[in-house]
């Protein structure tokens, strides 16, 4: 019997150099054959964990209930409701799979969300890690037994997700003599919190959720086009900008008049502080910011704050749809992917009404930077460090492990329950070069 534990295990192996990829990629398919032959039968469901707030604020099993949501709710306006919808129930027909001795029905569905969550990834990795690793990781996933979700995109790679969508398709400004002018919609909309969940009715600039990035240099002039494309009214203020005109701060009857329906309304100012900086509603706030209508406007100064070679964009909400990150729960949250040995700076954004304590499992974070403002020597490391309403962090991670590592909110509640992992939750996932990560990035967008 091994004796030796797991994690020294683990390290070992991925940094004994004697291990070949190429060798195990001659050889016969791990498990039984699961992880390369590829699944084709159709996706089976699971429900959405059903979690509601009592009034001493502890969770309780709500059945039918969909993903959590925090209580009590602010009253929704136009006749929405801020509560997620529930997933589909597991069809009759899908297959019922074996139960390990000594697990119950809990682990199936809390394995199945993982997944979801690494789709067809799996069968790439036996080109990334070292042969035991991925024999290790097969055997935890069960990808002997050709699982469906093996033939399926992950659940991240089924929504749309700011990550892909800045990295593929960019707002990029037109050019009016030295001012950056930006074009925005502000939209009703149906979004998916998941792959497999109902859309829920929601609201987005350019008819997405978080808002596409809005990127400039410190200096800029910038002019901020919103066309109002809903059936009330709405504003947008650009949270952490140091204004010199308090007229294009987007607050209803303080700085301005709202934004009627289909009206356009221009704002302009130049960016004079850098860093990670937000746009938003200011109206009816708690309603249309709950449900979407919010966005990064991040200010690049001349030096970077922090060196890093990759960057995440995090958006943190729990209104609707329950505990999101960029408009999703996990499953449906695209992983933070890095190359061993990079540094990647995570921007961390809340934009919702709770507190969340991100920890990363495995690395310490190097705190860099709070509301946009480089904290010098009073930098700090932490793996769980909380993000209030409406401030932003910067943290880097230098990844110098391979791995993959769980990232999420520490409120647990906010993270697990009866069905396993949900909400805030995702991945860091490192691997050894960056022609791996390309290799990763291109399969999702293929």
């Amino acid at each position: 019997m091994d004796t030796q534990p797991q994690g020294d295990l683990q390290l070992s192996l991925l940094d004994d150099p004697s291990i070949s990829r190429r060798r195990f990629l001659r050889g016969a398919a791990i498990a039984g054959g699961g992880l390369i032959a590829v699944g084709v039968a159709a996706c089976t469901t699971t429900a959405a964990p059903g979690w509601t707030y009592g009034p001493e604020g502890i969770p309780s099993a709500a059945p039918g209930a969909g993903s959590p949501s925090p209580s009590p709710s602010p009253a929704p306006s136009a006749g929405h409701t801020m509560a997620p919808s529930a997933a589909p129930t597991a069809s009759a027909s899908a297959p019922t799979e074996t139960m390990p001795d000594g697990w119950s029905q809990h682990d199936i569905n809390a394995r199945k969300i993982v997944r979801r969550y690494l789709g067809n990834l799996v069968t790439a990795l036996p080109a990334i890690y070292p042969e035991p690793v991925v024999t290790k990781l097969a055997d935890i996933l069960g990808a002997g037994e050709d699982y469906p979700e093996l033939s399926l995109k992950p659940a991240f790679a089924q929504v749309p997700n700011l990550v892909l969508s800045d990295a593929l398709d960019p707002l990029t400004p037109t050019l009016d003599g030295d001012v950056k002018v930006f074009n925005l919609t502000v939209d009703e909309m149906d979004w998916r919190i998941d792959e497999l969940m109902p859309p829920v009715a929601a609201l987005g600039y350019n008819a997405q959720w978080p808002g596409p990035t809005i990127r400039v240099n410190q200096g800029d002039r910038v002019r901020a086009i919103f066309t109002n494309n809903l059936p009330e009214t709405t504003s947008v203020h650009f949270h952490g900008v140091e204004f010199e005109d308090f007229f294009q701060d987007g607050v209803p009857f303080l700085t301005e008049k709202p934004i009627i329906p289909g009206e356009a309304r221009a704002y302009e100012f130049t960016a004079v502080n850098p860093g990670s900086l937000m746009y938003h509603s200011h109206h009816n706030a708690t309603d249309q910011v709950g449900r979407g209508l919010l966005g990064a406007f991040i200010v690049d100064p001349p030096e970077p704050q922090a060196e890093y070679d990759r960057e995440y964009v995090w958006i943190s909400n729990d209104t609707l749809g329950g505990f999101t990150i960029n408009g999703h729960g996990f499953p449906a949250v695209v992983p933070v992917l890095a190359a061993q040995g990079e540094r990647v700076l995570v921007r961390f954004m809340n934009e919702g009404l709770m507190m969340h304590p991100w920890h990363s499992h495995g690395f310490a974070m190097d705190v860099v930077a709070r509301d946009g403002i480089p904290l010098g020597s009073a930098s700090f490391k932490a793996d769980t460090f909380g993000v209030n309403p409406g401030e932003r962090y910067d943290a880097v991670i230098t990844a110098d492990r391979l791995g993959v590592w769980a990232f999420h909110c520490h409120v647990l509640s906010h993270v697990e329950g009866p069905d396993g992992m949900f909400g805030m939750v995702t991945a860091l996932i490192v691997v050894p070069t960056a022609e791996d990560v390309e290799t990763i990035i291109g399969a999702l967008i293929a």
